[in-house]
């Protein structure tokens, strides 16, 4: 059977747009994403670690190993996104961190869980972020800000819930019934919707983005899209810009939320303020990706851009004076409101700016320095605070980038329309 036949039939009879069921696919491939996620692997430190003795350095070495692998794979991956459709790169994803997680049940020595989490923690940083985004853009135009941003929030609720099912498992049968549980989870949730469902462009089954083709346009309908190559995306400012807030907006972003927690232990926090701290930074972080999504598509996206860095700054400064829970909590909601925010407009920007024919090629590329970045922060926070004895000079410095970014959003203006043709 074809991978289209049931969506064609299921199109002919739905009262609503078949875009709405792509965005609930991406939206189970987001929930299943969280395989390869720090937070979950955070539940199995102290056990797995008991168990074998390792090293808590030896175990958090899989998750920089894992995003390197992701940064090097990115623009072969996004080429493949653009040929093959967002179809066969998430459920490749879905599928390999699926059977990972279950097959890490059976980890045996230190090299086994190298390999089996690496591969899920590649497909958390590359193929699912690249597969997830480029699906939406496809599907949605005039309503693209707020499908990114319940596909953004859908990938936090998986964040939330994919460590419960692991501290679930682990209760009632160990750490290796923990990693069975996720990756019947991941399966069960991801693959089938994506497998059965997911159809990589609206023009596949005879519709248009937004809407079927057969509806007319309405006076709210959006202008043409660009439709840049890589090559043509590279030779604008716009790209060097965006990459450039990337390089300076992830290492914050990375960089805090690892070593919230202990910073604020060191500064006389007990451990339940902070982790109470640390919940208010994630719930935060859910509100904003979706509030994001509400912003006018009138407003020009680098001013949003410059906004989510203004956040970021002003929560790491707030955070650089905590010495009392009001102070941590204010710091860690603007803080959180800036990562939410982030996390839906940057993969906005890209697809606003250079269009849907080449997103996977050009994001690709983008999402290699995104990886690195994110590694860099944590390692940097690490370094200034082994070397110093405080956070404090890391949290400068975030601070700086976080400024950096600002002015870097704003200069970053749309490169002038090439329309298909």
């Amino acid at each position: 059977m074809s991978a289209r036949a049931l969506p064609l039939r299921l199109t002919r009879r739905l009262p609503f747009f078949y875009g709405w069921v792509i965005l609930g696919c991406v939206c189970c491939a987001g929930f299943s994403r969280q395989g390869g996620a720090v937070s979950t692997l955070t539940i199995f430190v102290e056990p797995m670690t008991r168990d074998f003795g390792w090293s808590r350095t030896a175990i958090s070495g899989a998750v920089s190993l894992g995003g390197l692998l992701a940064a090097l794979l990115a623009p072969a991956l996004g080429r493949l996104l653009d040929r093959q459709g967002a179809r066969a790169v998430l459920c490749w994803a879905v599928l390999l961190t699926g059977l990972a997680n279950t097959a890490l049940s059976a980890t045996g020595s230190l090299l086994t869980f190298y390999v089996l989490f690496c591969i899920a923690r590649m497909n958390f940083a590359g193929p699912f972020d690249l597969g997830i985004y480029g699906a939406v853009n496809n599907w949605f135009v005039a309503r693209r800000s707020l499908a990114t941003a319940i596909a953004t929030l859908a990938q936090m609720l998986g964040l939330v819930l994919l460590p419960l099912i692991a501290e679930f498992g682990i209760a009632h049968g160990g750490w290796r019934s923990g990693w069975l549980a996720v990756g019947f989870a991941v399966l069960a949730v991801g693959f089938i919707p994506t497998w059965l469902l997911l159809v990589g462009t609206p023009e596949d089954m005879g519709l248009v983005p937004d809407r079927h083709a057969k509806q007319s346009a309405t006076p709210t309908a959006p202008p043409p899209e660009p439709a840049f190559t890589r090559a043509e995306a590279l030779r604008t400012p716009a790209f060097w810009l965006l990459s450039l807030f990337t390089l300076f907006a992830y290492p914050v972003q990375a960089g805090v939320s690892l070593h919230q927690a202990p910073f604020l232990i060191e500064r006389g926090l007990s451990p339940v303020i902070a982790a109470s701290v640390v919940s208010t930074f994630s719930l935060s972080s859910s509100a904003a990706s979706l509030a994001f999504g509400f912003i006018p598509r009138a407003l020009p996206i680098r001013y949003a851009l410059a906004a989510i860095a203004l956040l970021q700054g002003a929560g790491v400064l707030v955070l650089l004076g905590v010495h009392a829970p009001p102070q941590a909590y204010m710091g860690a909601a603007a803080y959180g409101a800036g990562i939410g925010g982030l996390m839906t407009m940057l993969p906005l920007a890209w697809a606003d700016y250079y269009g849907r024919r080449s997103f996977g090629a050009i994001r690709g590329l983008a999402l290699t320095g995104q990886v690195l970045a994110q590694a860099a922060g944590p390692l940097l926070s690490g370094i200034l605070r082994d070397r110093t004895g405080s956070y404090d000079l890391s949290l400068e410095c975030f601070v700086a980038l976080s400024a950096l970014a600002l002015l870097v959003a704003l200069a970053a203006l749309p490169p002038r329309s090439r329309l298909p043709g």
